[in-house]
């Protein structure tokens, strides 16, 4: 069981132990890759899951400071907050495995919230729109959400 994120692709890939591939268009961030905490960028490498967040949610539950808020995404609710970076339906919560590229110090995945998360369907897919995480469509998320394992490795790149 692996993920692989191709940042030049803008797609994830999920193969399960008995090697069925599923594929899923995604965004990283449209700074592009990095590891430094602040850039804002996806960082590279190799990570694993480290929590998995959201489960038995509604589809397009809002998430901030990965605590569910009670809201359901609609157009009416980004139209009251339309600054808020959106994280709905799951969070994939990313640990880095490798010290001093992507964990510990100023480039660790998980202090800076790297997350695999839906989005507001209304989204592009395909195209570098993220913060740093990789957004994926609501369905897709939560698809890939009960599929996995914390623990799951993930490798971008």
């Amino acid at each position: 069981m692996q993920i692989y994120i191709s940042i030049d692709q803008q797609s994830l890939t999920f193969t399960d132990a008995p090697g069925v591939e599923r594929r899923y268009s995604v965004s990283t961030s449209f700074k592009g890759a990095g590891e430094q905490q602040g850039s804002g960028c996806t960082p590279r490498g190799s990570h694993r899951i480290r929590a998995k967040i959201g489960a038995g949610l509604p589809a397009a539950a809002v998430f901030v400071g990965r605590r569910f808020t009670g809201e359901i995404w609609a157009p009416e609710l980004a139209e009251q907050f339309p600054q808020r970076d959106w994280i709905l339906s799951r969070i994939l919560w990313l640990c880095g495995n490798e010290p001093g590229r992507n964990r510990l110090g100023r480039v660790d995945s998980m202090r800076r919230f790297i997350y695999i998360h839906g989005t507001p369907d209304d989204q592009p897919m395909g195209v570098p729109l993220s913060h740093g995480c990789v957004r994926m469509r609501n369905t897709d998320v939560i698809e890939l959400f009960d599929l996995v394992q914390v623990g799951c490795p993930v490798l971008i790149e």
